[in-house]
């Protein structure tokens, strides 16, 4: 199986902020009630979550980011984003990371940057700790990862970016096993370079920028070959099918050093691991 995995999130919406909270509040549901704040509208009266005004604060700031930086500059930014939560970086600063509090009175904010804290690092070591995070979709989670604008903590980016990671790596497992049942099958793997190519058109500008920049029309090309890897004996006859799919996903950005795993029981502590 794929040894890593990149972390992702799928495409912005456009349009007022007023409607992007309006929209975050139906969106973030679940997530609220945990925290005991809900979007709800009643006497005509729409009444917005502190979390989905954030939501469509850090929606319309990467907006405004994403029309002013070319390609390669979101890709550095993206990448100086990231090493702020993850990696060497991250660590050498992880003290000053736990004790930050967020500038405000507001009990639900300074609860869920405690909530966060305590999921990064799994103090408790009893595998209860909910990612404040959980069941956003991956977009919100994007805007999160990479609004440096101190609404967020850094464990709060970081909790953003564990959930953004393992939505992926569920992607990620779903893909690969229906890639090898088409090999299986057909000899072929041109419905998975698909999958990939419609998953890949879905992420934000930030993060298309970070892969190569023939990426997609590389995935349409062998889309438009429907290329049998079984019977082609130059390329494909007698490949293990998992070679192929490791190469395509081997071209993935090298979204940071590290990947956090969850542990799958009480006893089992993070797991960390290297992108390819």
């Amino acid at each position: 199986m794929i040894s890593s995995v990149g972390s992702y999130s799928a495409a912005q919406t456009g349009g007022t902020s007023s409607l992007k909270a309006a929209s975050a509040t139906g969106q973030v549901s679940d997530t609220s009630k945990n925290q005991g704040a809900s979007g709800t509208q009643g006497g005509g009266t729409l009444t917005i979550s502190t979390l989905a005004r954030q939501l469509a604060a850090s929606a319309s700031r990467a907006e405004e980011r994403d029309k002013t930086l070319t390609r390669s500059e979101l890709a550095d930014k993206a990448k100086n984003l990231l090493g702020q939560i993850s990696g060497d970086s991250y660590q050498a600063n992880k003290k000053i990371h736990d004790s930050e509090v967020p500038k405000t009175s507001d009990p639900e904010l300074l609860a869920r940057a405690k909530q966060a804290t305590e999921f990064v690092n799994r103090s408790s070591n009893t595998g209860n700790e909910k990612n404040p995070f959980s069941g956003l979709s991956r977009a919100q989670l994007s805007d999160i990862i990479n609004d440096d604008s101190s609404i967020y903590t850094v464990n709060e980016r970081r909790a953003a970016w564990m959930e953004s990671s393992k939505q992926e790596e569920a992607w990620r497992e779903k893909v690969i096993a229906q890639a090898i049942a088409e090999y299986n099958e057909s000899g072929k793997l041109t419905n998975f370079f698909s999958a990939v190519l419609d998953h890949f058109k879905e992420l934000p500008a930030i993060e298309q920028a970070q892969y190569p920049k023939d990426y997609a029309s590389d995935l349409q090309s062998k889309i438009d070959l429907d290329f049998n890897y079984r019977t082609h004996q130059a390329e494909g006859k007698g490949k293990d099918p998992m070679s192929l799919i490791e190469m395509l996903f081997e071209q993935s950005p090298q979204q940071a050093n590290e990947l956090p795993q969850e542990p799958k029981n009480a006893t089992d502590s993070p797991t960390v691991r290297s992108n390819p």
